[in-house]
């Protein structure tokens, strides 16, 4: 099942044509139309289910630079910023909250990654810090476990994905933009090897550009215009509690539990380090590129072999744009929740903090995201395809990004100053 999003008024017809269309209506494609309406650009936004109904509902809320790659820490401190003022530019509440993040460790092994992140941001002006075990109690009341230490940045913060992207839909709409629910694009029209329009499975609409946000999609629509995109699935699993009496306005990520608090007073729980990988074709035609992740990140994964390669084999590689597309066969990635991980987490997380011991699991649902070999995102042209470009790949990252990726895809698509460099985004980085 998929969590409560606030719904979002939708166009019931498909216009002709814009100058962008949106391929994903996801939180980053939204912000994206979003940047473009302000700048008076014609977009249309085109979702094959519903705004939001996969990964941009389904993940933790979290806003952070904290353990980011030095590369990526500029799009989230921008993002930072937007996410700060994103109540004022869509007139709506998105439950944005600088309330800090902590992350902890249980042995010194655990803390040997924190201590070599913070030496490789020491340049970039952060306000992370390590802490003790002192300090922790001191943020965190009423724990009883016993920790090495942590990393904590006050600066990192949290939203609502069940708001979020429904207001920045919202106001994308009221500023001209256009969005088209259970809508799937088959495939891109081209004129003279440059995109000239797309073809929906509601006919043709003219564009000059084309942004592709459609998250772990995107490899299967570039594949079919034979473009490789590097990304491979993870799930999560994740648990809403009832409102109840938390610990801290902190979000906190332990070594086998995490736990962030809701604006209603719920608590959104998940296991760190129970991430499962559902075996699929693309795994045994790519997976090569993922060993030096699988080095260092590899305990964390739980890999499952079954009913998702199956479910993955059924689903065309290739098709024709006059006939159905996969994506109008899955209109919603609705993983299967691990029941297991999440009551491992909340034995976790009661051990450490008894208040938990209250908590009262009022819903749990699953999402998976798209991870790229080096967890980066792409947020590029198409060398391939003139007039394309890509925002995608954001390995359960996007959401806390959103806001500044969206931007710097706008900014790339009208060849505007970019937001920030957006050099560790190339596509050609896999080259």
């Amino acid at each position: 099942m998929a969590p409560h999003i606030t719904p979002v008024r939708t166009s019931e017809t498909v216009p002709a044509s814009a100058a962008v269309v949106v391929i994903g209506g996801g939180i980053v494609g939204l912000t994206a139309a979003l940047t473009l309406s302000e700048r008076g650009i014609s977009v249309i936004v085109l979702e094959k289910g519903v705004v939001a109904g996969e990964q941009s509902s389904r993940n933790q809320g979290w806003i952070r630079k904290t353990s980011r790659a030095a590369a990526d820490v500029p799009l989230a401190a921008a993002a930072d910023r937007l996410w700060s003022r994103m109540r004022q530019r869509t007139g709506s509440d998105v439950g944005y909250q600088e309330a800090g993040i902590l992350f902890l460790a249980r042995n010194e092994a655990d803390m040997a990654p924190y201590e070599a992140w913070m030496r490789s941001v020491a340049s970039l002006d952060l306000d992370s810090r390590l802490v003790d075990q002192n300090e922790i109690d001191r943020l965190v009341p009423g724990g009883r476990g016993s920790w090495a230490g942590g990393l904590y940045t006050p600066s990192d913060g949290r939203a609502e994905p069940s708001l979020a992207a429904s207001a920045i839909a919202r106001a994308a709409v009221d500023k001209g933009a256009v969005i088209v629910e259970n809508c799937a694009v088959r495939s891109l029209v081209r004129t003279a090897g440059r995109v000239s329009g797309v073809v929906t499975e509601r006919g043709e609409i003219s564009c000059d550009t084309v942004l592709l946000a459609g998250g772990l999609w995107s490899r299967r629509f570039l594949g079919n215009l034979g473009v490789g995109l590097p990304v491979l699935p993870l799930t999560v699993s994740v648990a809403r509690t009832a409102p109840m009496e938390g610990p801290t306005e902190i979000a906190v990520g332990g070594p086998d539990f995490s736990f962030r608090k809701r604006a209603d007073g719920g608590f959104i729980v998940t296991h760190r380090s129970a991430v499962k990988a559902p075996i699929t074709l693309d795994h045994l035609l790519i997976g090569r590129r993922y060993a030096s992740s699988l080095r260092t990140q590899g305990r964390y994964l739980r890999v499952a072999f079954g009913r998702d390669f199956i479910d993955d084999l059924r689903l065309p590689r290739r098709w024709k744009p006059q006939g159905p597309s996969p994506f109008e066969r899955v209109r919603a990635k609705d993983p299967s929740v691990d029941l297991g991980a999440i009551d491992e987490a909340f034995i976790a997380l009661r051990a450490a903090w008894p208040v938990f011991d209250a908590a009262e699991v009022a819903e749990v649902w699953a999402g998976t995201v798209d991870v790229t070999p080096d967890s980066l995102p792409v947020i590029d042209h198409v060398s391939e395809i003139p007039g394309l470009v890509i925002c995608t790949g954001f390995s359960g990252h996007g959401f806390g990004t959103a806001p500044a990726a969206g931007e710097l895809a706008a900014d790339i698509l009208t060849g505007s100053d970019p937001i920030i460099d957006p050099a560790p985004y190339r596509f050609a980085r896999f080259e």
